[in-house]
């Protein structure tokens, strides 16, 4: 492997952290550094350590360090809290989030997307319209998107950043009447 292979997974690595620290902090507002590590590491991870390796302590703690000292969390009185700058760069961050990779072969599966999300939220539920639109869905009705590629990730991570998962529905459908049309739309003919 290349220099610049490398260092370019390095910075990936970097950012990933940077990723999980800020938005640990900002869902759950001011939290002290054992708490941070602890709920950093199991979401770069995917999992549910009750205690974090000694290493990956450390990993996440300079991070945290690095993000104090360019402005995007403060620490004060035992406890990380993001900046508004931090606050910015992580919804940067969301957005280029929902991205969706196309698999090479189509695996004749549609993927809807059903929500109802009350009046009150109307401006998550027009938050949820667009990043559909913007990750490539195809609109049905008001509430109703289509996608022909696995986008579970992409879903559950909007679930749990606009907090809706009680009023969003995944379904993976094998059929849906008169699909010729979406299939031209999504280049599947």
């Amino acid at each position: 492997m290349g220099k610049l292979e490398e260092e370019s997974r390095k910075n990936t690595r970097k950012t990933k952290v940077q990723e999980a620290i800020l938005l640990t902090v900002t869902s759950g507002g001011r939290i002290g550094g054992d708490v941070l590590v602890k709920q950093a590491v199991d979401f770069l991870l995917g999992t549910d350590f009750s205690v974090a390796p000694p290493r990956k302590s450390e990993i996440i703690k300079s991070a945290a360090s690095r993000l104090a000292r360019k402005g995007l969390l403060k620490f004060e009185n035992g406890y990380y809290s993001p900046t508004r700058e931090g606050e910015v760069l992580l919804n940067n961050w969301r957005i280029s989030g929902y991205k969706i990779k196309r698999p090479k072969k189509w695996d004749k599966k549609w993927r809807v997307v059903i929500f109802d999300i009350p009046e009150k939220h109307r401006g998550i539920r027009r938050e949820v319209r667009n990043i559909l639109s913007e990750a490539g869905f195809q609109r049905l009705q008001d509430s109703v998107w289509v996608y022909p590629y696995d986008c579970e990730d992409i879903i559950g991570l909007m679930k749990t950043d606009l907090r809706i998962g009680k009023y969003l529905l995944y379904m993976i459908v094998d059929q849906l009447e008169n699909d010729r049309f979406l299939r031209m739309d999504f280049d599947l003919v």
